[in-house]
């Protein structure tokens, strides 16, 4: 039998799959543990990609204890978190045991290093849609404490609004606000061709449609695309400004 971590065993031969390691570190951490952090994140679907470490957190009153012989044969280290919130963090019915989304986000949110990659987060779930802004300010009122607590509220305010990318929040920031802009409506639902197209900031009035392409929200693959719907909002009398950003 293959053994994972110490105490939790695999009835098959062969490698362990990502997803069985998954398992193993939650088992390994104990009956109340939650995958948590990162690992929540990805299979949640907040990240891409695994990280090299799973994120377990535990009950603040438990302790384990973790040789570094179990991570010996190229197993993932484990990383152990204690919170006193975990009862009600933790998911009530996804498998295997993890933590809510919204917690998930405000977790990473903490463990951010800037404002912008915490915002990041923020934006990421909720463009996502695996979270709702409310799940967020819930979630952050039920914390008593809270890292960038004013900061992370006015940020889910202004993703609430159609914020979803640095860029469209510094255009909010720097050019819309200084400036007197009036307020476009954001993220706006237009029909295309059959299909719907979400529009960054859509000054009806105007017949004017601001669109903001950072290269993190928008591929090389997907220009195409955007030349077509800027043709046809044309046809429809909405002119298309496109504008980057520079650092």
């Amino acid at each position: 039998m293959a053994v994972p971590v110490s105490g939790v065993y695999a009835a098959y031969t062969g490698p362990v799959s990502w997803d069985a390691a998954l398992w193993a570190a939650v088992l390994r951490c104990g009956p109340q543990a939650a995958l948590s952090h990162f690992s929540a994140a990805e299979l949640d679907g907040l990240v891409d990609r695994p990280r090299d470490a799973i994120h377990v957190t535990i009950p603040a009153s438990k302790r384990v204890w973790i040789s570094d012989r179990e991570f010996d044969h190229d197993r993932p280290r484990i990383v152990v978190h204690r919170s006193d919130r975990l009862p009600s963090a933790r998911h009530p019915a996804r498998t295997p045991p993890r933590t809510r989304p919204e917690e998930t986000v405000l977790d990473l949110v903490s463990m951010s290093e800037t404002l912008d990659a915490a915002f990041s987060w923020l934006a990421t779930a909720c463009g996502r849609r695996l979270v709702t802004p409310d799940q967020l300010l819930a979630a952050v009122a039920s914390r008593s404490r809270m890292r960038w607590r004013t900061d992370v509220l006015i940020a889910v305010g202004e993703i609430s609004d159609g914020i979803l990318s640095h860029l469209e929040r510094r255009y909010l920031r720097m050019v819309e606000r200084p400036h007197g802009l009036p307020r476009p409506q954001r993220q706006a639902r237009m029909a295309n061709g059959g299909r719907s197209a979400y529009l960054d900031n859509l000054y009806g009035d105007f017949g004017l449609d601001v669109e903001l392409d950072g290269a993190a929200w928008h591929p090389a693959e997907s220009r195409w695309q955007d030349i077509r719907r800027d043709n046809a909002l044309a046809g429809s009398g909405i002119i298309t400004l496109r504008y980057s950003w520079v650092d």
